[in-house]
């Protein structure tokens, strides 16, 4: 065993998508040397855990790192995405992750990568990880900082138990195992009401089970973007962008937070599975029309609050308890995909925490705070450019972080350098949106430029909005 110190820059916990995007940028602004130290046997982070058909549930051309497309700009012909540009699958993003780090990361000469090591923090401020397969321990000397990654702590299934209590006798998967059933159910009960629980009832109904025989445990019913709002690509630039501005018009027109979201759904910015229920809960979800239109096909959702327990013939949850059918496969999906991170600095000392500096853009994010560190000395000048983002939770949150959001938007426009660097940036939203825009295109440069103004326009609004609450 080596147990001389690794000597590094920048020291990187975790190899998921925001430390990958972080390590790219930073490869490309500076000459810096970086340790990545991660669980995974591979790139991906959570990626690796997933079921095994997930996938985006934005455009591929918003993800991934800046300086290699995970996108190949084609839209599907078939199925629930039809006509809109492609959600890369599961695969396909870890393919991106691993190519990365195998194609321009190890031959750069400059990242060193230490998969399946698990990294501690030691006596007096030294850093050390060891080996999950032999148990050997190293120490790293990061000469300019430790770049935290771990933040996100993404639940998935298939690591995370259920949440509640199964009788031996009850069949409860993870749903990383739904591919893997071998005969029919006279039940499905899907247990969660986030992404991976609408992703398990889509799987279900796309897979021959009638929706009289899904039952759906929802806690919570969540606001939802409509993905056909947020596409890449010149020629959607009008709605999309005209979806930005219609946010920003009703930040400024609303009267109150209720009036706020009623005047979003009115123009379709916001959506949800029942209009009859009033939603607790927004997590940036982003679904189609189509996938909409499916999920209301399924009418036994149960709304009493989170499952406790389940026997063969009863499930119980917080407001009361129901029949089972004996022959039910639970599908579980309780993980909590979204973890609400600490209230902390982004620049922190001689650390960095990798969390989101813009509105539900955590690749991003990750980015541009690799440019604002190669770029900017100042640490007052750094966490101004990159104020902390806050992970959503509640619909309030849909407001809160665009206060920041903005606020973060005109800083970012009075650094000269950050500016030129945004333009050019592949993870930029706005790039991906102009792409094939004609320069001489008035309509379209026009439409920008209101943008621009509704935000203004927004953000002058949002203090005496987000003070209605109190």
């Amino acid at each position: 065993m080596d147990t001389q110190p690794i000597e590094t820059d920048y020291l990187v916990i975790g190899a998921g998508a925001t430390a990958m995007a972080f390590v790219d940028t930073l490869l490309s602004e500076t000459d810096a040397h970086v340790v990545m130290v991660d669980r995974h046997h591979r790139p991906g982070g959570h990626w690796n855990d997933a079921y095994p058909f997930v996938g985006l549930h934005q455009p591929s051309a918003f993800y991934g790192v800046n300086s290699r497309e995970l996108s190949t700009w084609t839209k599907d012909e078939t199925g629930l995405n039809i006509g809109m540009y492609e959600l890369a699958s599961g695969a396909e993003v870890l393919s991106h992750f691993d190519q990365v780090m195998r194609q321009r990361f190890l031959p750069s000469g400059r990242v060193q990568w230490f998969p399946m090591s698990e990294y501690s923090a030691g006596v007096g401020g030294t850093h050390h990880f060891k080996s999950l397969m032999n148990g050997d321990e190293r120490q790293v000397v990061a000469r300019r900082k430790l770049v935290n990654a771990t933040y996100a702590r993404t639940e998935v299934p298939s690591t995370h138990p259920p949440k509640y209590t199964v009788a031996a006798d009850v069949n409860c998967i993870p749903l990383n195992r739904l591919p893997d059933i071998q005969g029919p159910h006279a039940c499905y009960t899907v247990v969660g009401s986030g992404k991976t629980g609408m992703d398990a009832c889509l799987w279900l109904l796309q897979n021959g089970v009638a929706p009289s025989r899904i039952r759906w445990i929802m806690p919570r019913d969540a606001w939802l973007l409509d993905r056909a709002n947020t596409q890449p690509g010149a020629e959607n630039l009008e709605r999309t962008i005209g979806s930005t501005i219609g946010q920003f018009e009703a930040i400024a027109e609303a009267t109150s937070i209720p009036d706020l979201f009623a005047r979003l759904e009115r123009r379709g910015l916001l959506v949800r599975i029942d209009k009859a229920v009033e939603p607790s809960m927004y997590r940036c979800a982003i679904i189609s029309q189509a996938e909409l239109e499916q999920l209301r096909r399924i009418e036994d959702i149960v709304r009493l609050g989170h499952l406790q327990s389940v026997q063969s013939t009863q499930i119980t949850l917080d407001r009361g308890s129901l029949p089972a059918d004996p022959d039910t496969l639970y599908i579980d999906c309780s993980a909590r995909a979204i973890q609400m991170p600490p209230a902390l600095p982004i620049f922190d000392g001689d650390q960095i925490n990798l969390l989101m500096v813009r509105w539900c853009q955590p690749v991003f994010s990750a980015a541009l705070i690799a440019y604002v560190e190669s770029h900017v000395a100042d640490p007052d000048e750094q966490n101004a450019l990159c104020r902390l983002v806050p992970s959503p939770e509640h619909p309030i949150d849909w407001l809160r972080m665009w206060a920041v959001t903005l606020a973060n938007m005109t800083s970012w426009r009075q650094n000269a350098g950050l500016n030129a660097w945004l333009s050019q940036c592949r993870l930029n939203s706005q790039n991906a949106i102009m792409r094939g825009m004609r320069p001489d295109d008035t309509a379209k440069l026009a439409l920008l430029q209101e943008s621009g103004a509704k935000a203004a326009a927004a953000a002058a609004r949002l203090p005496a909005l987000l003070a209605t609450l109190n």
